[in-house]
């Protein structure tokens, strides 16, 4: 009897397997429904989280990114910050310096004032509301680089957030942690973002997916972290295979979530293009 209820629970699938499957199956229908090619799905990402509206965005040709300026900014620093961090210190798990906070915040209070001083510039706004009081005329410079600035400062909070929720053994020291990181972390930001402002088709079509796989990837290690707290796995893991389930389980949630902004907007516009698009 032992031996015919281990061949009956080896028949059947583990349910980790299930999982995998669905995530697989949700993956392939998102895929089939958003417009076609790279920038097609790059699109649809940034259909679920961005604006996108034309003229405050970076173009190929004619044809506009995926994400606004400020949101292209916002991951690229996003990405750069975690791939920078996990170069420097692939499991640390240390807040970043108190000067490196202070300098977030910083760059978090100019990110809200352009952002607030960019909005009332719009057209909308604009013709409603005439008598606002508006401090400068927006433009895409400061767009990208206050954008740049929140998105580092959201890796250097989430990268040692993650680390700390996950693994067995990591390393106590800041992921951030004297000034020479932090300025290497600047210096990298600052001349990406210069090298974006030259609007190369050869810089701006790896921006566009880079950004929006930014997305995917802070989507995925947020809900990822939700379902190891949720299931009272916290600092259980010793190595990304264990970790694959939570990870994929994070990227099935991720991908609903852009899903249903995407299906939700499109149902409200009918239309793949930015708001106040012709």
């Amino acid at each position: 009897m032992e031996h015919v209820k281990q061949a009956g629970n080896m028949a059947r699938p583990s349910w980790k397997w299930i999982v995998y499957i669905v995530v697989a199956l949700m993956l392939l229908g998102w895929v089939l429904n958003v417009p076609a090619g790279l920038l097609g799905k790059a699109d649809a990402v940034g259909y679920a989280v961005c604006h996108r509206i034309d003229e405050r965005s970076f173009h190929i040709g004619e044809r506009a990114l995926p994400l606004c300026v400020r949101c292209s900014g916002q991951y690229l620093g996003a990405g750069l910050g975690l791939a920078y961090q996990f170069a420097i210190g692939r499991r640390r798990t240390g807040w970043p310096s108190r000067l490196a906070l202070a300098l977030f915040a910083l760059f978090v209070v100019a990110y809200g004032i352009d952002g607030v001083n960019s909005y009332i510039h719009l057209p909308p706004l604009m013709a409603a509301f005439p008598e606002l009081p508006r401090l400068y005329e927006p433009n895409n410079i400061l767009r990208l680089f206050t954008g740049t600035g929140v998105g580092l400062g959201v890796a250097a909070l989430l990268y040692p957030a993650f680390h700390s929720a996950v693994w067995k053994q990591s390393d106590p020291r800041p992921a951030l942690g004297g000034l020479r990181e932090l300025g290497g972390l600047l210096a990298l930001a600052v001349g990406l973002d210069l090298l974006v402002l030259t609007e190369s088709v050869w810089v701006l079509y790896p921006l566009a997916l880079f950004s929006t796989g930014t997305v995917l990837v802070l989507l995925t290690v947020v809900y990822a972290m939700i379902f190891v707290m949720a299931f009272r796995k916290e600092n259980h893991f010793e190595n990304l295979r264990e970790l694959a389930l939570p990870l994929v389980g994070g990227f099935g949630c991720a991908l609903a979530q852009i899903a249903l902004l995407d299906l939700g907007r499109y149902w409200l516009t009918g239309t793949w293009a930015g708001f106040f698009s012709g």
